[in-house]
């Protein structure tokens, strides 16, 4: 019997983004939680990477496979450190220990970006979420199909006044986070899985990740950006299938 899989989706988006990798999981006891404030789940009380960890912990089954992608990488990533026995194996898709660059760390957003990003959201969120869709789907081969899948799976292409201060929070949480401290607690196995054209988070972030954790091997798909799960679904569908079942 194979490990449960868990796959944790990224900021602005809900579960559904999943559909189309999960065509291709057959057989796999598959979990698609959405994150706090995303898709029909409530916001967490604080705007913590760890709360919004333990708000997921308390229902993943133990044992887990667990699958971050982007703002879910991030949280796959501390569950992997924090709530171990929850993970047996880890997966990050255009994943980063850290979202933002600084002065040691030039595999991310400038700060600039990113807060233009957070000062325009308070104002026109539905217009900030559009952005953020074409940065993903920017430099991918597949980028028109992909940007209409990504479209399709927003949390809210309008968000309420809600929704939109639940979103906010996600990307405090992409501006502040720096896990590059607690890669030292994370001895589980590890897969990535990276798009090699990614404008969103650099492959480099997922090179350091690969030269970092413990136990981990990097595949980088070419002409593919941030989604590579959904530019190519069958190809990250056999490489996860056989990463659960080893």
């Amino acid at each position: 019997m194979s490990r449960p899989l868990v796959l944790l989706h990224g900021w602005g988006l809900s579960a559904r983004v999943w559909t189309p990798l999960r065509a291709g999981l057959g057989g796999l006891d598959i979990h698609t939680p959405d994150l706090p404030g995303h898709g029909a789940a409530p916001a967490a009380d604080n705007a913590t990477l760890a709360d919004w960890s333990d708000r997921l912990a308390a229902n993943l089954p133990d044992g887990a496979v667990v699958c971050g992608w982007s703002l879910g990488g991030l949280i796959a990533l501390d569950l992997a450190a924090r709530h171990p026995a929850k993970v047996s194996r880890l997966v990050l898709i255009g994943s980063t220990p850290r979202f933002v660059a600084g002065t040691d760390w030039a595999h991310g957003l400038a700060a600039d970006t990113v807060d233009a990003f957070r000062r325009e959201f308070a104002t026109a969120p539905a217009a900030v979420l559009r952005r953020f869709v074409a940065l993903q789907a920017l430099g991918d081969a597949r980028r028109r199909e992909l940007t209409r899948t990504l479209d399709g799976a927003l949390t809210a292409t309008d968000p309420t006044p809600m929704q939109a201060d639940a979103l906010a929070d996600g990307l405090a949480l992409l501006a502040d986070t720096d896990l590059r401290a607690a890669i030292a607690d994370v001895r589980q196995p590890a897969l990535l899985i990276h798009g090699e054209r990614d404008a969103l988070i650099p492959v480099a972030a997922g090179r350091w990740l690969a030269a970092t954790l413990p136990e981990a091997r990097l595949e980088v798909l070419a002409d593919t950006g941030h989604a590579p799960f959904l530019s190519h679904p069958t190809e990250c569908a056999a490489l996860l299938e056989r990463f659960v079942r080893a």
